[in-house]
Formats: C-alpha cells, structure tokens, sequence
C-alpha cells in the first residue's frame, strides 16, 4: 500500500520531547516538477529505513535512478520522523549542490541527536546552507500527511496532548541551531549591554 497504517503513522510522527523507542524513521516524500507557474506532482510515498541504510540516503538512490532533466526545476517535500542525522545531512547537502535543479523542503517531527551532540546540529547547518529548507511538524503539517499519506478511512486527524507545544519548542530548539553564530554572539551582547 502506498499509505501508511494510522498506528504506524501517530507512533512514529508523534512530537514527543523524549520519544523512547522510536528507533525508525519514516519519510513521506512528493516529488514535483516546476513549470513556469504550474507544477506537476510526479510522485508521492513513504519509505523506512532498511537494515543498515538510513531512510534519507535510500530516498536519494531511488531519485537519482530517475535521470532528472537538468533543464527543468524539481521541487522535493519531505515529511519525517526524525531530522536527518550528520551523515545523512551531509549527503542530501552534496546532493543538493549537484543537481541546483531541485529545491528541498524538509518537516519533521522531531530533532535527532547522536551521542555526539554537536555533530547533528551542525550537519544541520550545512543542510540548510546547502539550501535545504528545514521546519519543524505544525498541526497544519500533521493535517496535511494525515490526508496525504496515511490510510484514515476519512477520519479527521486529531492533535494529542501536547502537540502544539512541543511543536513551540522543537521550533525554537531548530531556530537556534540555524542561526547564524555571528546572531548568537550579537545577541549576547546586546544582553550583555542590558545587564541581563
């Protein structure tokens, strides 16, 4: 099927702070070509990660089997469970400047991080340099895949406890990793200045 079961879907989209045992990623993806001002949807999915490959890296092989048109401008969202970890980020980054054709949009639902706490924000950082847009989950996000990718037999989707919350402060986490440090450092100052 190419949507996901409803159980499957809330487990692992959930925007919980500590999301124990949730050691898969899912990624919904819509691949679309730009025409001047229309676009038109190519493809739309789910994949997981298989044994010893993680989700992001198995998305890049499959489109890169593709042989896009380098003339033409391709638009890419993906949904997921988990932000891409550093090495994943740093292949979608390389990808990216290797085919400036495409523009990817990433939302997720929550911030992965390693043992080594400064790695994944800063593949982050390159993500988003590379031009990646990354954001995190809304209801409106949630909302959107629950329609889209998920297999609801029309039931409406409804926000758990704690949702737009966590959203809050997974978006300030997120903000704080992308901003420039230069930002941060003015910041500072501008605190220090205050005698705050």
């Amino acid at each position: 099927s190419l949507l996901m079961k409803r159980k499957l879907f809330l487990y692992n989209f959930k925007n919980l702070r500590w999301a124990k045992g949730r050691r898969e990623t899912y990624l919904c993806y819509v691949v679309k070509r730009r025409d001047s001002a229309t676009s038109c949807s190519l493809d739309f999915g789910y994949l997981r990660n298989k044994m010893g490959c993680h989700v992001e890296v198995l998305f890049l092989r499959y489109i890169s089997a593709w042989d896009l048109d380098p003339g033409r401008c391709y638009r890419i969202t993906w949904i997921s469970s988990w932000s891409p970890c550093y090495d994943c980020a740093r292949h979608v980054a390389d990808f990216l400047r290797a085919y400036p054709n495409l523009t990817l949009r990433i939302f997720t639902a929550r911030l992965y991080f390693c043992e080594d706490r400064k790695a994944e924000p800063e593949g982050l950082r390159r993500l988003h340099r590379a031009g990646a847009q990354i954001a995190i989950m809304t209801f409106k996000d949630y909302f959107y895949c629950w329609n889209t990718f998920v297999e609801n037999r029309e039931k409406t989707f409804k926000a758990w406890e704690g949702l737009h919350e966590n959203s809050v402060h997974l978006s300030r986490k997120l903000r704080r990793i992308l901003l420039p440090l230069y930002e941060v450092d003015d910041l500072r100052d501008a605190f220090k200045t205050l005698g705050l």
